[in-house]
Protein backbone atom coordinates (compact mmCIF):
# COMPACT_ATOMS: atom_id res chain seq x y z
CA UNK A 1 0.00 0.00 0.00
CA UNK A 2 1.40 3.39 -0.94
CA UNK A 3 1.68 6.25 1.55
CA UNK A 4 -1.30 8.06 0.02
CA UNK A 5 -3.36 4.86 0.08
CA UNK A 6 -2.54 4.43 3.77
CA UNK A 7 -3.65 8.01 4.45
CA UNK A 8 -6.93 7.50 2.59
CA UNK A 9 -7.64 4.27 4.51
CA UNK A 10 -6.78 5.94 7.82
CA UNK A 11 -9.11 8.87 7.18
CA UNK A 12 -11.90 6.55 6.07
CA UNK A 13 -11.56 4.46 9.23
CA UNK A 14 -11.62 7.60 11.38
CA UNK A 15 -14.67 9.00 9.60
CA UNK A 16 -16.54 5.72 10.10
CA UNK A 17 -15.87 5.99 13.81
CA UNK A 18 -17.04 9.61 14.03
CA UNK A 19 -20.25 8.97 12.11
CA UNK A 20 -21.19 5.67 13.79
CA UNK A 21 -24.75 5.69 15.10
CA UNK A 22 -25.10 5.02 18.81
CA UNK A 23 -27.98 3.05 20.28
CA UNK A 24 -29.41 2.57 23.77
CA UNK A 25 -28.63 -0.61 25.65
CA UNK A 26 -31.63 -2.88 26.37
CA UNK A 27 -32.77 -3.91 29.83
CA UNK A 28 -31.57 -1.01 31.90
CA UNK A 29 -32.63 -0.06 35.41
CA UNK A 30 -35.43 2.34 34.45
CA UNK A 31 -33.57 5.32 35.91
CA UNK A 32 -31.53 6.04 32.79
CA UNK A 33 -30.50 4.44 29.51
CA UNK A 34 -26.85 3.78 28.82
CA UNK A 35 -25.63 3.68 25.24
CA UNK A 36 -23.79 0.88 23.45
CA UNK A 37 -20.66 2.72 22.36
CA UNK A 38 -18.40 5.17 24.18
CA UNK A 39 -19.02 8.61 22.74
CA UNK A 40 -15.41 9.82 22.86
CA UNK A 41 -12.13 7.91 23.04
CA UNK A 42 -8.49 8.56 22.23
CA UNK A 43 -9.26 7.28 18.74
CA UNK A 44 -11.80 10.09 18.21
CA UNK A 45 -9.21 12.86 18.48
CA UNK A 46 -8.35 14.56 15.18
CA UNK A 47 -5.75 12.81 13.04
CA UNK A 48 -3.95 16.14 12.56
CA UNK A 49 -3.17 16.15 16.28
CA UNK A 50 -1.32 12.85 16.00
CA UNK A 51 0.11 12.34 12.52
CA UNK A 52 2.61 14.20 10.39
CA UNK A 53 1.10 13.74 6.94
CA UNK A 54 4.32 14.60 5.13
CA UNK A 55 5.57 11.48 3.39
CA UNK A 56 9.09 12.93 3.41
CA UNK A 57 9.12 13.52 7.18
CA UNK A 58 6.96 10.55 8.23
CA UNK A 59 7.36 7.82 5.59
CA UNK A 60 6.01 5.07 7.91
CA UNK A 61 2.89 7.10 8.82
CA UNK A 62 3.61 6.81 12.53
CA UNK A 63 1.70 8.65 15.23
CA UNK A 64 4.13 11.39 16.25
CA UNK A 65 2.00 12.49 19.21
CA UNK A 66 0.03 9.74 20.92
CA UNK A 67 -3.31 10.37 22.63
CA UNK A 68 -3.90 8.10 25.61
CA UNK A 69 -7.40 8.93 26.85
CA UNK A 70 -10.42 11.24 26.65
CA UNK A 71 -12.24 11.57 29.96
CA UNK A 72 -13.93 13.71 32.62
CA UNK A 73 -15.66 16.28 30.42
CA UNK A 74 -17.55 19.37 31.47
CA UNK A 75 -20.75 19.91 29.49
CA UNK A 76 -22.86 22.77 28.22
CA UNK A 77 -25.56 23.39 25.62
CA UNK A 78 -24.68 26.66 23.91
CA UNK A 79 -26.60 28.19 21.01
CA UNK A 80 -28.31 24.86 20.38
CA UNK A 81 -25.03 22.94 20.26
CA UNK A 82 -24.07 20.12 22.63
CA UNK A 83 -20.51 20.78 23.76
CA UNK A 84 -18.11 18.84 25.95
CA UNK A 85 -14.92 20.35 27.34
CA UNK A 86 -12.94 17.15 27.57
CA UNK A 87 -9.83 16.24 29.47
CA UNK A 88 -7.51 14.79 26.84
CA UNK A 89 -4.45 12.98 28.14
CA UNK A 90 -1.36 12.37 26.06
CA UNK A 91 1.19 9.59 26.29
CA UNK A 92 3.34 12.07 28.26
CA UNK A 93 0.70 12.09 31.07
CA UNK A 94 -0.07 15.77 30.47
CA UNK A 95 -3.74 16.62 30.23
CA UNK A 96 -5.27 19.48 28.27
CA UNK A 97 -8.75 20.67 27.42
CA UNK A 98 -10.43 20.21 24.05
CA UNK A 99 -13.99 20.92 22.95
CA UNK A 100 -16.06 18.27 21.18
CA UNK A 101 -19.41 19.02 19.54
CA UNK A 102 -22.47 16.90 18.70
CA UNK A 103 -25.71 17.78 16.90
CA UNK A 104 -27.81 15.62 19.25
CA UNK A 105 -25.75 15.04 22.41
CA UNK A 106 -25.52 11.30 21.74
CA UNK A 107 -23.27 10.62 18.75
CA UNK A 108 -21.47 12.23 15.77
CA UNK A 109 -19.05 13.93 18.13
CA UNK A 110 -16.23 15.91 16.54
CA UNK A 111 -13.46 17.84 18.23
CA UNK A 112 -12.88 21.43 17.30
CA UNK A 113 -9.79 21.99 15.15
CA UNK A 114 -7.43 22.86 18.01
CA UNK A 115 -7.24 22.17 21.73
CA UNK A 116 -8.12 24.92 24.20
CA UNK A 117 -5.36 27.44 24.85
CA UNK A 118 -5.68 27.93 28.59
CA UNK A 119 -3.61 30.88 29.83
CA UNK A 120 -1.32 30.30 32.79
CA UNK A 121 -1.53 32.46 35.86
CA UNK A 122 1.41 33.71 37.93
CA UNK A 123 2.14 30.17 39.14
CA UNK A 124 1.95 27.87 36.08
CA UNK A 125 0.50 24.44 36.77
CA UNK A 126 2.23 21.27 35.62
CA UNK A 127 -1.11 19.67 34.76
CA UNK A 128 -4.73 20.84 34.52
CA UNK A 129 -7.82 18.66 34.23
CA UNK A 130 -11.46 17.82 35.08
CA UNK A 131 -13.21 21.08 34.23
CA UNK A 132 -16.70 21.81 35.53
CA UNK A 133 -18.60 24.23 33.28
CA UNK A 134 -21.09 26.67 34.82
CA UNK A 135 -23.13 29.20 32.87
CA UNK A 136 -23.54 31.70 35.67
CA UNK A 137 -26.27 34.26 36.05
CA UNK A 138 -23.60 36.99 35.94
CA UNK A 139 -23.37 36.36 32.16
CA UNK A 140 -20.04 34.50 32.07
CA UNK A 141 -19.33 30.83 31.43
CA UNK A 142 -16.90 29.62 34.08
CA UNK A 143 -14.58 26.65 34.03
CA UNK A 144 -13.35 25.39 37.38
CA UNK A 145 -10.67 22.70 37.21
CA UNK A 146 -7.84 21.06 39.10
CA UNK A 147 -4.44 22.76 38.80
CA UNK A 148 -1.71 20.35 39.87
CA UNK A 149 1.84 21.32 40.82
CA UNK A 150 4.79 19.60 42.44
CA UNK A 151 4.91 19.92 46.21
CA UNK A 152 8.19 21.76 46.59
CA UNK A 153 8.17 21.17 50.34
CA UNK A 154 9.16 17.59 49.45
CA UNK A 155 11.95 18.15 46.88
CA UNK A 156 13.11 14.52 46.90
CA UNK A 157 9.62 13.05 46.39
CA UNK A 158 8.78 13.30 42.70
CA UNK A 159 5.26 11.97 43.35
CA UNK A 160 4.39 14.68 45.86
CA UNK A 161 1.86 17.16 44.48
CA UNK A 162 -0.48 19.94 45.47
CA UNK A 163 -3.95 20.63 44.10
CA UNK A 164 -5.84 23.89 43.83
CA UNK A 165 -8.99 24.91 41.97
CA UNK A 166 -8.12 26.82 38.81
CA UNK A 167 -10.73 29.26 37.51
CA UNK A 168 -11.21 30.65 34.02
CA UNK A 169 -14.10 32.31 32.22
CA UNK A 170 -15.25 32.68 28.64
CA UNK A 171 -18.17 33.66 26.45
CA UNK A 172 -17.68 31.08 23.69
CA UNK A 173 -15.34 28.32 24.96
CA UNK A 174 -12.72 29.61 22.51
CA UNK A 175 -11.12 32.61 24.23
CA UNK A 176 -10.50 32.08 27.95
CA UNK A 177 -9.59 34.58 30.65
CA UNK A 178 -7.61 32.95 33.43
CA UNK A 179 -8.40 34.13 36.95
CA UNK A 180 -6.38 33.50 40.13
CA UNK A 181 -6.79 30.05 41.67
CA UNK A 182 -9.33 29.66 44.46
CA UNK A 183 -7.86 30.26 47.89
CA UNK A 184 -9.00 28.07 50.76
CA UNK A 185 -7.61 26.56 53.94
CA UNK A 186 -7.00 23.15 52.38
CA UNK A 187 -6.13 21.55 49.07
CA UNK A 188 -8.98 21.27 46.56
CA UNK A 189 -9.24 18.83 43.64
CA UNK A 190 -12.98 18.95 42.95
CA UNK A 191 -14.62 22.37 43.10
CA UNK A 192 -17.89 23.36 41.40
CA UNK A 193 -19.40 26.81 40.95
CA UNK A 194 -23.11 27.12 41.75
CA UNK A 195 -24.98 28.70 38.79
CA UNK A 196 -26.71 31.42 40.82
CA UNK A 197 -25.71 34.05 43.34
CA UNK A 198 -26.47 33.15 46.94
CA UNK A 199 -26.97 36.13 49.22
CA UNK A 200 -25.33 38.20 46.51
CA UNK A 201 -22.18 36.07 46.56
CA UNK A 202 -20.57 33.41 44.40
CA UNK A 203 -21.05 29.94 45.88
CA UNK A 204 -18.72 26.98 45.54
CA UNK A 205 -19.09 23.29 46.27
CA UNK A 206 -15.72 22.10 47.55
CA UNK A 207 -14.00 18.87 48.52
CA UNK A 208 -11.48 19.85 51.20
CA UNK A 209 -8.59 17.45 51.73
CA UNK A 210 -5.37 17.43 53.69
CA UNK A 211 -3.19 16.29 50.80
CA UNK A 212 -3.21 15.68 47.07
CA UNK A 213 -4.45 12.09 47.53
CA UNK A 214 -5.47 11.79 51.16
CA UNK A 215 -8.75 13.34 52.18
CA UNK A 216 -7.65 13.24 55.81
CA UNK A 217 -9.86 15.48 57.91
CA UNK A 218 -11.89 16.57 54.87
CA UNK A 219 -15.44 15.72 55.75
CA UNK A 220 -17.17 15.47 52.36
CA UNK A 221 -18.85 17.95 50.03
CA UNK A 222 -18.28 21.44 51.34
CA UNK A 223 -19.91 24.80 50.68
CA UNK A 224 -18.39 28.25 50.75
CA UNK A 225 -19.17 31.76 49.57
CA UNK A 226 -16.95 34.48 48.15
CA UNK A 227 -17.53 38.11 47.24
CA UNK A 228 -15.29 38.46 44.18
CA UNK A 229 -14.68 35.61 41.77
CA UNK A 230 -11.80 37.49 40.16
CA UNK A 231 -9.97 37.02 43.47
CA UNK A 232 -11.89 34.04 44.82
CA UNK A 233 -11.33 33.04 48.40
CA UNK A 234 -13.43 30.73 50.56
CA UNK A 235 -12.67 31.54 54.17
CA UNK A 236 -15.40 29.45 55.75
CA UNK A 237 -16.47 26.01 54.51
CA UNK A 238 -19.26 23.91 55.91
CA UNK A 239 -19.90 20.29 55.01
CA UNK A 240 -23.32 19.77 53.42
CA UNK A 241 -22.94 16.07 52.56
CA UNK A 242 -20.64 14.18 54.89
CA UNK A 243 -18.54 11.07 54.41
CA UNK A 244 -19.61 7.99 56.40
CA UNK A 245 -18.02 4.70 57.37
CA UNK A 246 -18.84 1.62 55.24
CA UNK A 247 -20.70 3.56 52.58
CA UNK A 248 -19.89 4.55 49.01
CA UNK A 249 -18.44 7.83 50.34
CA UNK A 250 -16.21 6.58 53.13
CA UNK A 251 -12.90 7.64 51.48
CA UNK A 252 -13.88 10.60 49.30
CA UNK A 253 -17.05 12.50 48.53
CA UNK A 254 -17.21 15.20 45.86
CA UNK A 255 -19.66 17.13 43.70
CA UNK A 256 -19.84 16.25 40.02
CA UNK A 257 -21.24 18.93 37.67
CA UNK A 258 -23.15 21.92 39.00
CA UNK A 259 -26.67 21.00 40.18
CA UNK A 260 -29.77 21.23 37.99
CA UNK A 261 -32.56 23.51 39.19
CA UNK A 262 -36.05 21.99 39.25
CA UNK A 263 -39.36 22.98 40.81
CA UNK A 264 -38.81 20.34 43.51
CA UNK A 265 -35.24 21.33 44.43
CA UNK A 266 -31.68 21.17 43.17
CA UNK A 267 -30.64 17.85 41.59
CA UNK A 268 -27.06 16.90 42.38
CA UNK A 269 -24.80 14.32 40.77
CA UNK A 270 -21.72 13.44 42.81
CA UNK A 271 -18.97 10.86 43.15
CA UNK A 272 -18.22 8.65 46.11
CA UNK A 273 -15.10 6.62 46.76
CA UNK A 274 -14.53 3.61 48.97
CA UNK A 275 -11.58 1.32 49.53
CA UNK A 276 -11.60 -2.28 48.27
CA UNK A 277 -9.11 -5.13 48.20
CA UNK A 278 -8.13 -4.13 44.63
CA UNK A 279 -7.95 -0.38 45.20
CA UNK A 280 -10.33 2.56 45.24
CA UNK A 281 -13.80 2.23 43.71
CA UNK A 282 -15.33 5.41 42.24
CA UNK A 283 -19.11 5.46 41.75
CA UNK A 284 -21.72 8.11 41.03
CA UNK A 285 -24.62 8.94 43.31
CA UNK A 286 -27.36 11.56 43.53
CA UNK A 287 -29.00 13.78 46.12
CA UNK A 288 -31.28 16.83 46.24
CA UNK A 289 -31.11 20.12 48.11
CA UNK A 290 -33.74 22.75 48.89
CA UNK A 291 -34.51 25.44 46.33
CA UNK A 292 -34.33 28.24 48.87
CA UNK A 293 -31.16 26.91 50.51
CA UNK A 294 -28.83 24.71 48.43
CA UNK A 295 -26.98 23.66 51.59
CA UNK A 296 -29.98 21.76 52.98
CA UNK A 297 -30.18 18.16 51.74
CA UNK A 298 -33.82 17.11 51.23
CA UNK A 299 -33.31 13.70 49.59
CA UNK A 300 -30.43 11.25 49.73
CA UNK A 301 -31.15 7.97 47.92
CA UNK A 302 -29.00 5.19 49.33
CA UNK A 303 -26.16 3.55 47.46
CA UNK A 304 -24.76 4.20 44.01
CA UNK A 305 -26.58 5.65 41.02
CA UNK A 306 -24.18 4.57 38.26
CA UNK A 307 -21.15 2.26 38.20
CA UNK A 308 -18.87 0.79 35.54
CA UNK A 309 -20.37 -2.27 33.88
CA UNK A 310 -18.84 -4.83 31.54
CA UNK A 311 -16.11 -3.32 29.40
CA UNK A 312 -16.54 0.02 31.19
CA UNK A 313 -14.66 -1.51 34.12
CA UNK A 314 -11.43 -1.96 32.13
CA UNK A 315 -8.94 0.80 31.38
CA UNK A 316 -6.10 2.88 32.76
CA UNK A 317 -7.60 3.06 36.26
CA UNK A 318 -9.95 0.14 36.83
CA UNK A 319 -13.30 0.35 38.59
CA UNK A 320 -13.89 4.08 38.14
CA UNK A 321 -16.99 6.00 37.08
CA UNK A 322 -16.68 9.78 37.17
CA UNK A 323 -18.84 12.65 35.96
CA UNK A 324 -18.35 16.39 35.89
CA UNK A 325 -20.83 17.22 33.12
CA UNK A 326 -24.52 16.91 32.33
CA UNK A 327 -27.01 18.84 30.20
CA UNK A 328 -30.72 19.48 30.76
CA UNK A 329 -32.70 20.05 27.58
CA UNK A 330 -35.76 22.32 27.43
CA UNK A 331 -38.01 19.25 27.17
CA UNK A 332 -36.64 17.83 30.44
CA UNK A 333 -34.25 15.32 28.90
CA UNK A 334 -31.04 14.99 30.91
CA UNK A 335 -27.82 13.86 29.24
CA UNK A 336 -25.39 12.46 31.79
CA UNK A 337 -21.80 12.38 30.56
CA UNK A 338 -19.52 10.05 32.47
CA UNK A 339 -16.06 8.57 32.08
CA UNK A 340 -15.02 5.03 32.93
CA UNK A 341 -11.65 3.70 34.03
CA UNK A 342 -10.10 7.14 33.37
CA UNK A 343 -10.07 6.16 29.70
CA UNK A 344 -13.21 7.08 27.70
CA UNK A 345 -16.46 9.06 27.72
CA UNK A 346 -20.03 7.67 27.72
CA UNK A 347 -23.54 9.07 27.83
CA UNK A 348 -26.61 7.98 29.78
CA UNK A 349 -30.03 9.56 29.19
CA UNK A 350 -32.75 10.24 31.74
CA UNK A 351 -35.20 13.05 32.49
CA UNK A 352 -35.77 15.58 35.23
CA UNK A 353 -38.98 13.79 36.24
CA UNK A 354 -37.28 10.39 36.50
CA UNK A 355 -34.32 11.75 38.46
CA UNK A 356 -36.58 13.55 40.93
CA UNK A 357 -38.61 10.37 41.37
CA UNK A 358 -35.40 8.40 41.91
CA UNK A 359 -34.10 10.82 44.52
CA UNK A 360 -37.32 11.23 46.47
CA UNK A 361 -38.56 7.63 46.41
CA UNK A 362 -35.36 5.60 46.71
CA UNK A 363 -34.78 4.53 50.32
CA UNK A 364 -31.87 6.05 52.19
CA UNK A 365 -28.90 3.99 53.31
CA UNK A 366 -29.79 2.64 56.74
CA UNK A 367 -26.05 2.34 57.50
CA UNK A 368 -26.28 -1.16 59.02
CA UNK A 369 -27.09 -4.59 57.57
CA UNK A 370 -30.30 -5.10 59.53
CA UNK A 371 -31.70 -1.82 58.23
CA UNK A 372 -30.92 -2.85 54.64
CA UNK A 373 -32.73 -6.14 55.14
CA UNK A 374 -35.76 -4.42 56.63
CA UNK A 375 -35.91 -2.04 53.65
CA UNK A 376 -36.00 -5.00 51.25
CA UNK A 377 -38.62 -6.83 53.33
CA UNK A 378 -40.80 -3.73 53.37
CA UNK A 379 -40.76 -3.66 49.56
CA UNK A 380 -41.54 -7.38 49.42
CA UNK A 381 -44.56 -6.94 51.71
CA UNK A 382 -45.79 -4.03 49.62
CA UNK A 383 -45.60 -6.10 46.43
CA UNK A 384 -47.40 -9.00 48.10
CA UNK A 385 -50.18 -6.70 49.26
CA UNK A 386 -50.46 -5.19 45.78
CA UNK A 387 -50.96 -8.70 44.35
CA UNK A 388 -53.76 -9.58 46.77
Amino acid sequence: MTFNEKVIALRQHHEELLTRKNEPMPWGNGIYEKYKYPILTAEHTPLEWKYDFSEKDNPYLMQRIITNAVLNAGAIKLNGRYLLVCRVEGADRKSFFAVAESPNGIDQWRFWDEPVTMPDNDNPATNIYDMRITQHEDGWIYGVFCAERHDDSQPDNLSAATATAGIARTKDLKIWERLPDLKSKSQQRNVVLHPEFVDGKYAFYTRPQDGFIDTGSGGGIGWGLCDDITHAEVKDEKIIYERKYHTITEVKNGEGPHPIKTDKGWLHLAHGVRATACGLRYVLYMYMTALDDPTVVIARPGGFFLVPEGSEYIGDVMNVAFSNGWIKDDDGRVLIYYATADTRMHVAVSSVERLIDYCINTPEDGLITSASVETIKKLIRKNINNND
